[in-house]
């Protein structure tokens, strides 16, 4: 999920925080800086250590197993996955809200390449989030006029990559406590993944190599300790969750080759027409995409968790779900390459760090034997 430029700090350290700021980003800056600060600081101020929730007479015995179940992940995830063995994800807080933050993403009229942004802390990713959905909303039509489609989505948990372990660490969240078993395992290990590595100006390659890590340890998790009602249920989740990627999927590929056609640069009436076949070859696309989830839909008993984004599909909503899904094959087979073994496959990816982009693509591609279906310079 999100890597947040956000800092656990008392209001004089604040007040230096956005001094630096100010040097590095200018005063334009300072107002989104500031949410971001005292966002992560409510977050940060409303979480108790988890056995202060357990040893609570007034927490509800549902937020009691929930508690007890994630501190069985976090001990799975260090001892099995080998993931950090830290403060993070030993607290609670109870936002009362269906979302911790609300990303921004955005992606020209004819290409699934998302605009990035860069941060003093994160580095340079594709998203922009708020801690208020209103804001958000805002920033993004603010954007539209440079030409731009845009999506806004409601993000359950983020990660500070590591760097507030001294100060609590990332926190447990009522945005994600209650997701099915199997959904909560992969929650926790894809935040901790990012503890493990994280590439500035990569978020494609940061969030491939997350959704990895959660879908093999979720995995790992449910044939060991699932009971038989966790497996049928997350069964039943995944099932569908595959068949909305497998068709999100192919209309992505489907754009991907539309939005290839060349435009004429020098001819004015030949570049007309061009632009209006590939605006009509898109919205045929995206016709076809929501039929076909119609279609899907029939076998679903009622569900539709995935109504809202498709009935809201556009470019930078299918570039996002690029950035968690286009390298998790090649990950995945680095990680049967290396037999199972963790550290083995922490250690060939953190490997893969120090090169450029591209190469580090084309590395990760030849490790695995496999190739990824986005030309290397995007």
């Amino acid at each position: 999920m999100n890597k947040w430029p956000a800092i656990f700090i008392n209001n004089a350290q604040i007040a230096i925080f956005l001094i630096v700021i100010l040097s590095i980003s200018g005063c334009a800056n300072v107002g989104y800086y500031w949410q971001s600060v005292t966002g992560h600081l409510q977050v940060m101020r409303v979480a108790r250590p988890v056995q202060d929730w357990l040893d609570d007479s007034k927490t509800p015995e549902a937020v009691r197993k929930r508690l007890e179940l994630a501190q069985q992940l976090r001990t799975f995830a260090s001892q099995e996955l080998g993931l950090p063995d830290n403060a993070s994800y030993r607290r609670y807080a109870d936002l009362q809200r269906r979302s911790v933050v609300y990303n921004v993403v955005a992606a020209p009229e004819f290409s699934l390449q998302l605009k990035t942004w860069c941060f003093p802390v994160a580095g340079c990713v594709a998203y922009r989030g708020y801690y208020n959905e209103a804001d958000a909303k805002a920033y993004a039509g603010e954007i539209k006029p440079e030409g731009l489609e845009t999506s806004v989505y409601g993000v359950p948990a983020y990660s500070t990559l590591g760097y507030l372990n001294w100060a609590g660490g990332d926190p447990l969240l009522s945005t994600f406590i209650h997701y099915p078993q199997g959904e909560l395992a992969r929650m926790l290990f894809h935040e901790l993944a990012h503890q493990v590595l994280y590439v500035n100006d990569d978020t494609m390659f940061n969030e491939s190599f997350a959704t990895a890590v959660e879908r093999i340890g979720g995995r790992l998790w449910m044939q060991r300790h699932g009971s038989l009602a966790a497996q049928l249920e997350y069964a039943q989740f995944d099932a569908r969750r595959q068949a909305f990627r497998t068709l999100t999927l192919r209309t992505r590929a489907r754009l991907t080759e539309i939005y290839k056609t060349n435009v004429p640069i020098n001819d004015v009436n030949n570049a007309q027409v061009a632009i209006k076949s590939i605006a009509t070859l898109k919205l045929s696309a995206m016709q076809d995409l929501r039929t076909e989830y119609a279609q899907l839909k029939i076998n679903w008993n009622g569900y539709s968790a995935y109504d809202p984004w498709i009935a809201n599909a556009n470019n930078a909503s299918f570039g996002a779900l690029a950035a968690y899904d286009e390298l998790v094959p090649q990950f995945e087979a680095l990680h049967s390459h290396h037999a199972g073994d963790w550290q083995k496959f922490y250690d060939a990816v953190k490997a893969l760090v120090p090169l450029q982009r591209d190469a580090r693509r084309k590395a990760l591609a030849d490790q695995s034997g496999l190739l990824s279906t986005i030309p290397l310079s995007n």
